[in-house]
């Protein structure tokens, strides 16, 4: 894994680690990706369960809340199959099709398996977690560092000390990072879930306000 991005002004080596051996490589690009995370903002503000960060829902894809269904990667991260199998029995269930649904249902078992398995297989190195610094920035919107953020009780404290996440992704890459770096819950999601233009609210009906 990457252990650090070295440079001055600009990046100009990583350097890489596996187990005890450390070498670095001269580079000017990098990207880094530690998994997926299931997007439950809108199941949230509909008053749904979650469960390990993910809708929490039954066999037959129903979440906490009644008429609510859920399905795809906001049920858990499973890849395209599973996502499928889950939005047609979603689907099927919709339309009171409940005869039609056990096959597809053993379909999506299979695929929750292979997921599980998967995750297990590529689990992340506990040492990752450990790799930020001081001055790690954290959030990204508003350049607020780790160290500003150590010592603080929780997510809403922070924000108020420091504007952790009150940059245009409003705290849904930086909320992440702080329950994996800290342990805080990320913050609760609140409307609009995803970031609107003044113009585009001003461009509304009356009906649609």
């Amino acid at each position: 894994w990457v252990e650090a991005a070295l440079g001055t002004d600009r990046l100009e080596a990583v350097r890489l680690r596996q187990g005890e051996r450390r070498w670095e490589i001269a580079c000017d690009r990098l990207a880094c990706g530690y998994g997926l995370v299931p997007n439950v903002e809108l199941a949230q503000s509909l008053g749904c369960a979650t469960l390990d960060g993910a809708v929490a829902v039954d066999d037959q894809q129903r979440t906490s809340q009644p008429h609510i269904l859920a399905a795809g990667e906001c049920t858990g991260i499973g890849g395209n199959e599973l996502a499928q199998a889950t939005g047609r029995i979603a689907g099927l269930v919709a339309s009171s099709r409940l005869d039609a649904i056990a096959s597809v249902q053993a379909e999506a078992r299979a695929w929750r398996r292979f997921a599980a398995q998967l995750a297990r297989t590529f689990a992340l190195n506990p040492a990752i977690a450990r790799l930020a610094q001081p001055d790690t920035l954290v959030c990204r919107c508003e350049d607020v560092a780790l160290g500003a953020l150590v010592g603080h009780a929780d997510w809403t404290q922070a924000k108020l000390r420091s504007r952790c996440g009150m940059g245009a992704c409003q705290g849904r890459i930086c909320g992440q990072a702080t329950r994996v770096l800290l342990g805080w819950t990320p913050p609760a999601p609140r409307f609009p879930l995803q970031p609107t233009r003044i113009d585009s609210l001003l461009a509304l009906t009356e009906d649609e306000r």
